[in-house]
């Protein structure tokens, strides 16, 4: 079955284990170690980001080591970037009207 990849970065921890194999792979039990969840809660929540095709592992000796699967990302960047450019332009706009009420406030003092 493969899952979407949406409903498995809703999960708080498997966004943080995301988080964790980013930076450098690691095996089921370091990931574990950073829970306070059974070793095999962790497992569930790795075999999700496995199935949607999030995380990916490679065997070295007998250590498996997971990994993200940093293309499969870029689907959620890509989803998310219109979002971002929106509330951009927002900042951008509500930072010129403060920026216009500041210099009325500044001209107005200058009156009295």
């Amino acid at each position: 079955m493969r899952r979407d990849i949406f409903q498995a970065i809703a999960d708080p921890t498997r966004r943080a284990i995301i988080s964790l194999i980013m930076l450098q792979s690691m095996t089921p039990n370091a990931i574990a170690e950073k829970f306070d969840s059974s070793r095999q809660a962790v497992s569930k929540h790795i075999k999700i980001l496995q199935e949607c095709g999030l995380v990916k592992s490679k065997q070295d000796g007998r250590e498996i080591y997971y990994q993200i699967e940093v293309k499969k990302l870029k689907e959620v960047t890509d989803w998310l970037a219109p979002f971002q450019q929106m509330w951009e332009e927002r900042f951008d706009r509500l930072d010129d009207y403060l920026s216009k009420i500041q210099k009325q406030k500044k001209h107005a003092a200058r009156k009295k």
